[in-house]
């Protein structure tokens, strides 16, 4: 097995393959060797990854095996961990690179989806914690530089694995099951006298997820009880399909050049369905016993929406990469890398209504709906029903709208005028005609880079070797956001679910006490025409609003110039450097306003945006960054390191949109409003315009880290960190209060429509929000005045930080425990922006702890992450980006395996076998309130894989 140096000779600091040390120990103790290695040996503070954590474990992704290393954490989405926070930093705001190059995701953003990368096809993973010139790939968080096979580098091996998983949790969809799998193939050869190499990895995964969601619109007080206003329950089944191809062709025709040509590709999607009631919350008064976040009683009125979201996430990535590096004589060397990568993703959700009529149909007495509930902090459970036995009951059960949610179809409303009476006595209109909807956003993403580099040895007094080069990146990345509302073809009326779309068995929603539902293909009504479609992008303002295209062109000059000398008896070594990097950046898009048609920028009904909806904004501008890296050995295997820099993370792509949109809210109460400043700020306005901001700079810090490092064992070293960061530059929410009928922001442009922003007060009068009394047909407009909001550039903040980490053999303390080891990290982080936001991804506190035992073959290993509370951001609704704030998660995970490779049994020698267990505590994901009350619980379950790997050689 190798050194560190066996997979870190890709990154830009790397030694040359040749120099690879051979270490006989393996299992989890080689393993923890070659990482130690690679960060006693680097300039900079690192972490690292070897070769044996990744492959010899069964973790579905690399994102497992980074999120227990120190100062890093984990972010799970959909029970997976996937993104991976550095130093309290999200992976936006982290470099990635892969084998050194910039590396893209399929995510909404910058940052990658780790869990997109399976564990099979990678040898190592670098993280830097600081920078050096070098580092182009880079971010304020860190870098992260996954790394693949070099085949003349590495030992031939024809390798399978087979994996079985198995969730812990049953699927509550009857479509469904726990079952997955994972294979792969690795096939490393060398021909031609070693001089040709060829690495290739296959790897196929089918994992299933099964969630059971509890959420609600907020919580309120009733009658002197906190109880939900609406309910939000979901049995969500999932099952990630992913292939991937990993492919390096290495030719060493002398010992001066070596090229190497890597290609990946990995084809992606998750699949499933949420499937649940939602639906408004009506208490029975009389019922009610308790007071607070404790009481019991009944809900009357029930009228619950039976939801059923088909869901389809279909991604590819295809990255190809050539590296050259020649040796000009014996001092000096040039290396050129050309990489081009590109990606694109649908995120697709569907949603189906079911229900016991339309809505506005006459249904039983509200007495004969009712559930019983109990209340208490961990949110509603309901423990009997009544009138709702329909749900269970496809011949009774109505695809239809329940609820009168069709407001966002207003436009249309010609469309949907019929002579066919509600229960109330007046006809049906598109308030009643929204059956379903169909959202999906597609993402596209293409980066083209190039790095011309050379690096020498010189003798210039203390300088011992000097790297100068240049690199250029080209990015282009796009995403269009759609919608259609859906009305079914019985409308006015409703039918019973076509039984073609029944599956067999029912849908289990016991475990929140709502019984048995049916359970049906949400898709189908979609793909047999059952539904007549209605692009909500011509009614909906906000989507055309985050429909876009972001491009971004960085060339860079950069010089490294390492040193050594002596300070007394005290040998000091590093770097000194800088980068100038030059950004053009641009971004094209649209402003989603509704004309005086009634439609979102088409005024002419030709059904294309009109021109002036369209909008481009381009920029430059450029970045001086420095950076110094110290180390002094002060005693044998001793260090004390230092390191300054200056780095900067690019805005998010979401904020650098050019696109915005204006909105109007039809609230009555809202119009209302008087004409006036003061009016606007006490009681609001039913007006607000939102745009990003093409022309944002990079998130910028200054960086200082110190640390201590003390290695007194191959496998065992304490290390003590402080760091703080300077952050000089970050993105903040801006906002002002325009004039919406003459838009400063927008050449004056006046966006008030008659008929369709006005009002005329109804037979029933209207009090105004400040108590103005409105006779029946007086003619209402709303305020001229409302909120901009918009992204800008300014924020500043701090983070300071401290980490220990130990990596103890016990065998230190006794013979008996030899075999038995402790990894232990602990990572404290005090971060503060000046508006007191908080920074995606930071938890004040992440804890690490891996306790293992390894001896003739036989290893086992127990490790538990924990962090402390932390705001991200996810895709919310109409596919934009939300904050939302994560409760503190610790993960529990196991592992036993035995390697027959010393067990004497010839035809099982290239034998593995490994039985792994993660998320063994079943630690649900909780969101709380300021009562302490639950508002979204999300429940993944353990899983279970059984891993056998054979090498043939």
């Amino acid at each position: 097995m190798y050194t560190g140096h066996a997979f870190s000779q890709q990154t830009p600091a790397a030694d040359d393959a040749q120099d690879v040390e051979v270490i006989a120990v393996k299992g989890i103790r080689g393993s923890l060797i070659r990482a130690q290695a690679v960060k006693m040996d680097n300039s900079s503070i690192v972490e690292a990854i070897s070769a044996e954590d990744i492959g010899k474990l069964p973790d579905s992704s690399i994102a497992e095996s980074l999120a227990r290393l120190p100062g890093m954490a984990g972010e799970r989405v959909g029970g997976r961990t996937s993104g991976i926070s550095v130093r309290g930093f999200k992976e936006d705001f982290t470099g990635t690179s892969l084998n050194g190059r910039e590396l893209i995701g399929i995510g909404d953003n910058r940052g990658v989806e780790y869990d997109l990368y399976p564990a099979e096809i990678m040898t190592g993973a670098t993280i830097y914690k600081t920078t050096d010139a070098t580092l182009l790939v880079q971010g304020i968080g860190g870098t992260v530089d996954l790394q693949t096979v070099r085949p003349l580098s590495a030992q031939e091996t024809l390798t399978l694995t087979g994996v079985l998983e198995r969730g812990g949790n049953d699927s509550d969809n009857p479509e469904f099951d726990a079952d997955g799998h994972r294979y792969a193939l690795s096939f490393v050869e060398k021909f031609a006298d070693d001089t040709i190499g060829i690495a290739l990895a296959l790897a196929s995964t089918e994992s299933p997820r099964n969630e059971r969601k509890y959420g609600v619109w907020g919580y309120g007080d009733n009658n002197g009880a906190l109880l939900p206003f609406g309910l939000d329950t979901q049995a969500i089944s999932r099952v990630l399909e992913r292939d991937t191809i990993s492919g390096i062709f290495q030719w060493r025709p002398n010992d001066d050049l070596d090229i190497v040509v890597d290609v990946l590709d990995i084809d992606y999607s998750d699949s499933g369905v949420i499937r649940g009631f939602i639906e408004p919350f009506e208490l029975d008064a009389d019922s009610l016993n308790g007071s607070g976040a404790n009481s019991t009683g009944t809900q009357r009125n029930a009228n619950p929406v039976l939801r059923t979201d088909p869901a389809q996430k279909d991604g590819s990535l295809t990255t190809i990469g050539l590296n050259l590096n020649y040796h000009l004589n014996d001092n000096w060397s040039v290396e050129l890398d050309v990489a081009s990568s590109e990606s694109d993703k649908r995120d697709l959700r569907g949603e189906s209504y079911a229900g016991l009529a339309r809505n506005g149909a006459q249904l039983a007495d509200a007495s004969a709906r009712t559930r019983d509930f109990t209340m208490s902090p961990d949110g509603i459970f309901f423990t009997d029903s009544s009138g709702l036995d329909a749900f269970a009951d496809p011949a009774l059960l109505q695809l239809t709208g329940p609820q009168p949610w069709g407001g966002g179809m207003a436009n249309l409303a010609e469309q949907f005028e019929t002579d066919v009476l509600r229960a109330d006595g007046e006809p049906y209109n598109f308030i009643n005609a929204q059956d379903g909807f169909l959202n999906f956003a597609d993402f596209e993403e293409e980066l083209t880079t190039w790095r011309l580099e050379t690096s020498g040895l010189v003798d210039w007094g203390m300088v011992n070797k000097v790297n100068v080069g240049i690199a250029y990146s080209d990015r282009d990345k796009s995403k269009v956001n759609k919608g259609f509302f859906a009305t079914s073809s019985s409308y006015p009326q409703s039918e019973a679910i076509p039984s073609e779309y029944l599956y067999n068995g029912l849908a289990d929603l016991t475990w929140a006490g709502m019984g048995y539902v049916v359970a049906y293909d949400g898709f189908a009504p979609y793909n047999d025409g059952e539904y007549t479609l209605n692009d909500a992008g011509l009614l909906e303002p906000d989507r055309l609003g985050d429909t876009f295209t972001v491009k971004e062109e960085v060339t860079t000059l950069f010089a490294k110039f390492d040193f050594e000398t002596e300070v007394g008896d005290i040998l000091v070594t590093g770097n000194i450097g800088a980068q100038y990097v030059q950004t053009d950046q641009s971004s094209s898009g649209f402003i989603g306003i509704v004309g005086p048609n009634f439609k979102v920028c088409d005024a002419d009904d030709d059904g294309e945006i009109d021109a002036d909806c369209r909008i481009t904004v381009e920029d430059d501008y450029s970045h001086f960054l420095p950076s110094l890296n110290l180390s002094a050995e002060i005693a044998e295997n001793r260090f004390v390191r230092f390191a300054a820099s200056k780095t900067i993370s690019r805005a998010r792509i979401d904020q650098m949109k050019a696109s915005g949109f204006v909105k109007f809210d039809q609230n009555i109460n809202l119009i209302a409003i008087p004409n006036t400043q003061a009016a606007v700020d006490e009681y609001g306005t039913p007006w607000s315009k939102n745009q990003g901001n093409p022309n944002l700079r990079p998130l910028e810090a200054n960086n200082y880290d110190l640390s201590f490092e003390n290695y007194f064992e191959d496998e065992g070293y304490l290390s003590v960190a402080v760091f703080y960061k300077d952050l000089v530059n970050w993105t903040r929410d801006g906002n002002q209060t325009i004039d919406f009928t003459n838009d400063p922001t927008n050449g004056g442009a006046n966006y008030f429509i008659p008929g369709f922003h006005d009002r005329t007060v109804g037979a029933d009068g209207l009090v105004g929000p400040d108590g103005t009394v409105y006779a029946p047909g007086t003619y209402l407009t709303p305020p001229d005045l409302g909120t901009f909001a918009f992204f800008e550039d300014g924020l500043t903040g701090e983070v300071k930080g401290a980490e220990v980490t130990a990596q103890v053999p016990l065998r230190m303390l006794a013979d008996a425990l030899d075999g038995f080891g402790l990894a232990a990290s602990a990572t404290f982080i005090d971060a503060e922006l000046e508006d007191g936001t908080p920074i995606p991804g930071q938890s004040d506190r992440v804890y690490s702890v891996t306790a293992y035992y390894e001896m003739e073959g036989f290893e086992f290993r127990v490790a538990a992450t924990d962090r402390s509370e932390f705001f991200t951001y996810q895709r919310g609704g109409s596919n934009k980006i939300e904050g939302s704030t994560r409760d503190a998660i610790t993960q529990v995970d196991a592992q036993i395996s035995y390697d027959f490779a010393d067990s004497g049994i010839e035809y099982l020698e290239g034998l593995r076998v490994s039985l792994q267990g993660t998320n063994l505590t079943d630690e649900a994901e909780e969101t709380r309130d300021g009562n302490g009350l639950v508002t979204l619980r999300r429940e993944f379950g353990p899983s279970y894989l059984l891993n056998l790997n054979y090498s043939f050689y």
